[in-house]
Formats: C-alpha cells, sequence, structure tokens
C-alpha cells in the first residue's frame, strides 16, 4: 500500500534521487572524460536546506550555488561520505558547512555550555584557512543554537580552553594545536559525527599525515568523512580509502587547468634586476590589491623592506610572523587603499580576500601546482586577473614546467618604456608541450635568439639541471 509523503520524506526523496544522479554523472565524466550533460547551477532553496540556513545565505546575497555546492551539497545532506576536488575560490566552505550546520541543527544543542559535545571537526592546514572556516560556520549559523570555535596555534591557549570549556558543537583546528590540546585532556572526540578535512593535499604537503593519522584514530569509526582538496594526487586517494566509505567523487575544475579570465605574461629578467623591475612596474601600473609571491621567508622581508625605502607601502606575509601580526598585515591588505602583500607560498591558498587584481611571481615556483595556486588568488568568482611572472635564466626549466601542465604559453613582456634596457632581456622561450617540441614555431626549425647575451636564447632541456636543484626553505 502506498502512503502520502511529508514534507521530510519529499526532502529524502529528492536528495536520494540527486545522490544517484551524482554517482551516475561522476561515473561517466570519469568513463568519457568530460560530463555528458551541461551542468546547471541550481537555488539554494533547490537543495532542501532548513529555513534558518536559508536566511542566513540570502542575507550574505548568495541566490545561485556554485558547481561544488550544487554537487556535493545533496549527497552530504542524504548522509554519504564526499571527496572533493575543487580549486580555491570556488565555494568549498559552505559545500560542507551548510549541510553540516543542518544534521547538527535536526538534533537539538544544548543551550547550557558545558554540556555540549563536539560533534563536528574541522581540520585545516594554517591559522588563516581556520578562522575563515569559522567564520562561516558563525555566518552560516547565526539563526541556529549551534556554537563553532576555532583553535589554531600561534597564539596563547588560554582563550581557546575557555571556549572548549564553555561548550562547542563545531570544532574548527589546525593538526598541532589540535594534538597538543587532547593531550592535555581538553578535547575530547567521542562524540564526534562528521569530520571534515578541508585543503587535505596542503596538510599532507606540510608534513602532517602523521598528526592527522593520530586525531582520525580518536574519531568514531562511525561518521561522516567529508575530504576536500584542490587535487587528487595518489596521497590523497591512498587516504580516503582508508578514512572514506563508499565516498560520491564530486571533481570541478581540475587545478591543472588556469583560470581563463586571468591574463599570465612573463618578463625575462636577471635575478639581481627583479627589484629594480618590480618596483618600477607598481610605479607605472594601475593596481587595486598585489600579491606578490617569494620563494622564501627571507626573500619576502627583503623584497617588503626595499618597496619601502622606495616609497610603496608594502609588508612581508610568512610563518616566521606571529598570527596577531599576520591577521594585522591582512587587514591593510584588505583596506580601501590596500598596501602590497609580499607573501611565500603560505598564502596561495587559504586566504579569502576579494579583488586582488594583479599577482606577481617574484620567483617562480618549483612546481606547476603551486603556480596555479597563486595566480588563483586573483580573477575569483569570474572575475577578470592578471598574473606576471619574473623568470631569471635559472628558471627556465620551471617555466617549461608550467606552461606544459597547464597548456598555455606565457605572452613575453617586453621592456616597459623608461626603464634602463639591461633590466628586462626580451627572449621568448617557448616551454615545450606534451608533443616533445616548443610551441609557437614549426617543427624542426631552431629558436632564433633577440638577446644581448651570448647563448641565453639556446634551447634547453625540461630536464632540470643539478645546478639549478637548490634546496626549498620552508613556507
Amino acid at each position: 500500500m502506498c502512503r502520502s509523503l511529508d514534507g521530510e520524506d519529499l526532502i529524502n526523496f529528492e536528495v536520494g534521487c540527486y545522490t544517484l544522479y551524482a554517482r551516475l554523472a561522476a561515473a561517466a565524466r570519469a568513463h568519457f572524460g568530460k560530463p555528458l550533460v551541461k551542468e546547471v547551477l541550481m537555488k539554494f532553496e533547490d537543495l532542501g536546506l532548513a529555513e534558518p540556513l536559508l536566511r542566513a545565505v540570502r542575507a550574505q546575497g548568495y541566490a545561485a550555488t556554485t558547481k561544488i555546492q550544487a554537487a556535493a551539497i545533496p549527497p552530504i545532506l542524504a548522509g554519504s561520505d564526499v571527496l572533493g576536488c575543487a580549486q580555491t575560490g570556488t565555494g568549498k566552505t559552505a559545500a560542507f558547512a551548510l549541510p553540516t550546520l543542518q544534521r547538527l541543527s535536526r538534533a537539538e544543542c544544548r543551550v547550557n555550555g558545558r554540556g555540549r559535545k563536539i560533534r563536528a571537526l574541522v581540520l585545516a592546514p594554517t591559522r588563516e584557512l581556520a578562522l575563515q572556516i569559522s567564520e562561516s560556520f558563525r555566518v552560516y549559523g547565526r539563526y541556529t543554537s549551534v556554537r563553532q570555535a576555532p583553535i589554531y596555534g600561534g597564539v596563547g591557549q588560554s582563550p581557546q580552553v575557555r571556549a572548549l570549556n564553555q561548550g562547542v558543537d563545531v570544532l574548527i583546528a589546525t593538526p598541532g594545536r589540535l594534538l597538543d590540546l587532547m593531550q592535555q585532556g581538553y578535547v575530547d572526540l567521542s562524540h564526534v559525527e562528521v569530520l571534515i578535512l578541508d585543503e587535505a593535499d596542503r596538510m599532507l604537503d606540510m608534513g602532517f599525515i602523521h598528526d592527522l593519522r593520530r586525531i582520525v584514530e580518536k574519531v568514531p569509526r562511525r561518521r561522516q568523512t567529508l575530504l576536500f582538496s584542490a587535487t587528487l594526487a595518489p596521497a590523497i586517494r591512498t587516504l580516503a580509502s582508508q578514512w572514506l566509505t563508499n565516498p560520491i567523487d564530486v571533481r570541478i575544475a581540475p587545478a591543472t587547468v588556469t583560470v581563463d579570465t586571468i591574463r599570465q605574461s612573463v618578463f625575462f629578467v636577471d635575478q639581481k634586476q627583479k627589484l629594480q623591475l618590480l618596483t618600477y612596474w607598481l610605479r607605472q601600473t594601475p593596481w587595486t590589491r598585489t600579491l606578490v609571491f617569494t620563494r622564501t621567508k627571507h626573500g619576502a622581508d627583503k623584497i617588503a623592506k626595499a618597496l619601502l625605502k622606495a616609497g610603496i607601502e608594502a609588508d612581508a606575509f610568512h610563518s616566521n610572523k606571529s598570527q596577531s601580526a599576520r591577521q594585522r598585515v591582512l587587514l591593510r591588505f584588505k583596506a580601501p587603499k590596500p598596501l602590497v602583500l609580499v607573501a611565500t607560498d603560505i598564502a596561495a591558498r587559504g586566504l579569502d580576500i576579494d579583488d586582488v587584481s594583479h599577482v606577481v611571481n617574484f620567483d617562480l615556483p618549483v612546481d606547476a601546482d603551486s603556480y596555479i595556486h597563486r595566480i588563483g588568488r586573483t580573477g575569483r568568482a569570474g572575475a577578470g586577473g592578471v598574473a606576471i611572472s619574473f623568470c631569471d635564466h635559472g628558471e627556465r626549466s620551471s617555466l617549461q614546467a608550467i606552461q606544459r601542465v597547464t597548456r598555455q604559453t606565457l605572452a613575453v613582456e617586453e621592456r616597459p618604456a623608461g626603464m634602463p634596457a639591461a633590466t628586462v632581456t626580451a627572449v621568448h622561450v617557448a616551454a615545450k608541450m606534451s608533443t616533445g617540441r616548443p610551441t609557437g614555431r614549426p617543427a624542426g626549425r631552431p629558436a632564433a635568439s633577440t638577446s644581448s647575451r651570448p647563448g641565453f636564447g639556446k634551447r634547453f632541456s625540461a630536464r632540470p639541471r643539478a645546478a639549478y636543484g637548490r634546496r626549498t626553505k620552508s613556507l
């Protein structure tokens, strides 16, 4: 006998249908290499979210979902584990925060603080990302009784311990500080229902794998696990197979493709003349917010001091600075009249900063994925952006790798008008693509050199030379 369906039954039915669709779509995409149908953005009202959450979303001015939100929210609401892959700036935080808040809201949260148990744990690689996730949970959960708190290193633990003693439902933490407080007896993870790992690949890169294993061992096996990453390296898939159960595989805009709205170009310049070029470029280029990436913390400090000496407001941002100092720098960078932010790769991911007009790679990164994450700080949410790279003779192999992975040939910038001719070497060195020959000229024809330096325009191997194998310092 058929029975009538109430509102909750209909929501469960819709979520179940969408979960089945997501599985079929993921299988089809994996088999054919592309989606079979055009992806359509949904409204938040169509996802089965509760009214308090919809009210908070509307208060933020959001109407339509992003791709990752439309694909991930329904299966998370259905209770499935999710393995999500999407670039930064695509709305990943809301994709797991909204359904997690709905799940926790279904069971009434205790009003008295000390009776609350940690029911959702979010792990993030950096302090900045932990704070941003915490703020998202606060904003989206403002009309619910769910309470959240972030814990992270670099600051005193007393305020964080007080927040834990008052009781929280959602704990957002960096692995190191979380383990420290667990060992002191301040954190109990035995009631966790939802485990979320954000920027999982970044946490592995930072050496948190052993900390993560120790934390996951303390979380109940019967739980919902959500793992989000910008890349799906083999190590990530290994963790997913160990910690996730029959996960929904959601992939949006793989990180091996750069955003079309970002105009990318390169200056060929000697290492010793990069600072002169950067100073001149900043003075001559109209910009709103400029983010300069360097390879080392010492380099970031040196560049920031040199720009200040030249009359350009700038400050460094890296892991050697205290949390309070980093927050002050970010506030100045987000101000209406921002300074130039000179940072290591710690700022390449996990920072939610709007209206970054220009990204400058003062030093080219050692791998293409880092380049993609760096320039992803601009051109967010469909806006345009500019990414400029300074390439020294010893960085050509890195440029080749970047162009090979992104399948784009960076436009070569000429010497800026009024700048000494010796500063910029206008040589076009096209990286070899997967076809085995450089792009931009017919096969078999040698590349012509326009450099004033003998041999600067010669062809070179895509294999990095031993002389260039300098060890990368910590961020």
